[in-house]
């Protein structure tokens, strides 16, 4: 592993690029046969083995250790997203938002339709704390923590209404998640988003210029990677970019045909 700023970058974008990837092929595939909790059970090995790198890690200061963490870090997000996106832990409410409701009742039942999976990712945040708050290591309780705050950005602006709403590979089993987003202009809230994600950006790279071991070089540098990818995600509600394709040719066709759609990786 290398301590170079330049190359854990380059990692940090292809591992975000690949974990999204495999994710989808995963999800698409479990579609098809209808064996979304299948999929998810048989990928437990993957959240076992992200929780035993991050425990490995954590008390570890070399740059291989950085390394572990961040890839750790993603496995566990990951099996937690492909658990969501089977169907398998997503919340008590599965039906499609009807129109012109208050604003409190849609966010109620939008809280109702990721309510289990949000809690798994804040009990999931919360042990991760409380894993590394004194270790030597932290890289993946922040990588964890970035995808985390990201997360619900992203899903409090597609609430309050967004230009562009992805559902390119939304599957059957999250069908009416969509009816509890809103196409609208730039809400309220994506100001202060993209602002909090580019000054966590930018602090991250100044710890990068003042970093004294090759090991905090390489962390702070796929932390900058990732905090940067998040904020141009956020960008991709806004902007016109066919973001999509960055997956679309490496997937299996829907089981019901191909449609038109968009996806995010984080």
């Amino acid at each position: 592993m290398s301590g170079h700023p330049g190359i854990a970058a380059l990692f940090a974008l292809f591992a975000w690029w690949f974990s999204t990837g495999a994710i989808l092929v995963l999800v698409r595939r479990a579609d098809r046969a209808e064996a979304g909790r299948r999929a998810t059970i048989a990928a437990l090995p993957l959240l076992v083995l992200g929780a035993a790198g991050l425990w490995a890690s954590a008390g570890a200061a070399d740059v291989g250790a950085v390394y572990l963490a961040f890839l750790s870090a993603l496995a566990v997000w990951g099996w937690i997203e492909l658990a969501f996106l089977t169907g398998t832990i997503t919340g008590p409410n599965a039906h499609v938002c009807p129109r012109h409701l208050p604003e409190w009742e849609r966010f109620l039942r939008a809280w109702g339709v990721l309510a289990y999976h949000e809690m798994l990712l804040a009990g999931a945040f919360l042990g991760l704390w409380a894993l590394t708050r004194d270790a030597a290591n932290a890289v993946g309780f922040w990588t964890f923590a970035v995808l985390f705050f990201a997360r619900i950005s992203a899903k409090l602006n597609l609430f309050l209404g967004v230009p562009r709403i992805n559902t390119e590979f939304m599957p059957r089993a999250l069908a009416h998640v969509p009816s509890h987003f809103r196409k609208a202009g730039v809400n309220w809230l994506f100001p202060v988003s993209v602002t909090g994600l580019a000054a966590a950006t930018a602090v991250w790279i100044t710890l990068l210029t003042t970093a004294g071991t090759p090991a905090q070089t390489a962390g702070f540098a796929l932390l900058a990677a990732m905090t940067g990818l998040a904020l141009l995600e956020h960008w991709f509600m806004v902007l016109p970019l066919p973001d999509e394709k960055l997956w679309r040719w490496m997937l299996p066709a829907p089981a019901n045909g191909p449609t038109r759609e968009d996806a995010h990786g984080l």
